[in-house]
């Protein structure tokens, strides 16, 4: 067969590759991110609930690249398939559009069960559907761990810490949370999630990790879900007011993606049953967020208050000394160089949107009311 025919049709990174060998003939390849070869008896079948969200898709990313068998269970409610799409087509790697209120019936070694919406817009915005994915959905998951004998690492969150009475908050803290509150729906499914974890390792001896996990920033969050970190870099870059909440002196702790992955990984594989927290116990004052965010994009309008959202923490710090002690793991993504790299995907973003027509707007941290959605 000769070769004069031969035809590049495309070489975007990740995307297809079209050779055309000889008239008529067609080979179709894919370029995929570097993947290591794992030996069978080292390749764990993973699976990630929400792995097309914000983090699922960045711990896909670092299990797909060391080597393991990975499938993605996504109803797309707040993940996106782009999120993912490097991936598609490639021996190790599933994608399942299934949400786990239904139950799932896989083989698989290990779950990292991280289906949930994560920002307050998000998960006041059907709080009954947001109830469903931590309660019925983490039963579902521990159901299948129970079957298959798997390894289930749940994504719980600060949030089980409410507004705090102690800080920096240890993973001994009961927490302070009001149960009909508008986060309620968030904060109590994670806490029920969590009961529900150790009464499944308690009566049926699944295998559970449950790591808390503080506020998270870096490419691939959605621009308009509501968080401090996006809503600030979305105005400054479009040259808006940065809106802060209340008087600004309420503290957050923000860890880059990639050590909360890193985090993940390390929990999943350690033998470290009870809770983790996992964050980064630099403190800063969504004030000093908003100064430093509107001096790194060199732009924005200026800083204007707002009336405080109700059952705000006013300090959230994780103590890691358990992350550090038994997982050798701490955040050494420096604030800066993680901001500029989100910075820099959201302009990409805001850029391919204005093509097409669709600029976003950062949505407030409030209840949409009078509307009946179904569940």
């Amino acid at each position: 067969m000769g070769l004069g025919a031969l035809t590049l049709i495309s070489a975007a990174p990740g995307h297809m590759f079209v050779w055309v060998m000889d008239p008529g003939e067609i080979i179709f390849t894919q370029k995929y991110p570097p993947v290591k070869f794992l030996s069978e008896k080292d390749r764990k079948r993973i699976l990630i609930t929400g792995g097309a969200g914000f983090v699922g898709s960045h711990l896909t990313d670092k299990l797909m690249m060391d080597g393991h068998e990975v499938t993605v269970v996504d109803n797309f409610f707040t993940g996106r398939k782009r999120n993912v799409e490097h991936w598609i087509g490639h021996e190790n790697f599933e994608l399942i559009n299934h949400d786990v209120v239904e139950p799932l019936y896989i083989e698989v070694d290990q779950i990292y069960h991280l289906a949930s919406p994560a920002s307050p817009p998000n998960y006041m915005y059907n709080p009954i559907k947001t109830l469903k994915t931590n309660t019925i959905g983490t039963l579902n998951m521990l159901g299948l761990a129970k079957r298959v004998g798997a390894r289930l690492l749940l994504a719980s969150t600060s949030e089980v810490y409410g507004d705090p009475e102690v800080h920096p908050q240890n993973e001994d803290y009961w927490g302070h949370v009001n149960p009909i509150g508008p986060r309620a729906c968030y904060d109590e499914g994670k806490r029920v999630a969590e009961t529900m974890c150790y009464a499944y390792m308690k009566q049926e001896g699944v295998e559970v990790r449950v790591a808390r996990i503080f506020n998270t920033f870096g490419p691939r969050m959605h621009m308009n879900d509501g968080r401090v970190v996006s809503n600030f870099v979305l105005q400054a870059l479009q040259g808006e007011p940065l809106t802060v909440y209340g008087s600004g002196s309420q503290t957050r702790a923000f860890q880059y993606v990639s050590d909360l992955v890193n985090g993940l990984v390390a929990l999943m594989n350690s033998n470290v049953s009870s809770p983790v927290n996992l964050g980064n116990p630099e403190e800063h004052t969504i004030l000093e967020f908003a100064r430093l965010i509107k001096h790194l994009v060199g732009g924005g309008g200026e800083i204007q208050f707002l009336s405080e959202a109700q059952d705000d923490p006013q300090r959230r710090r994780p103590d890691i000394r358990k992350a550090k002690l038994l997982l050798g793991w701490e955040p050494v993504v420096p604030l800066e160089e993680g901001l500029n790299k989100t910075i820099h995907y959201f302009s990409k973003e805001l850029e391919y949107q204005a093509n097409n027509q669709y600029i976003p707007k950062p949505k407030p941290a409030r209840i949409k009311k009078g509307r009946t959605r179904h569940n």
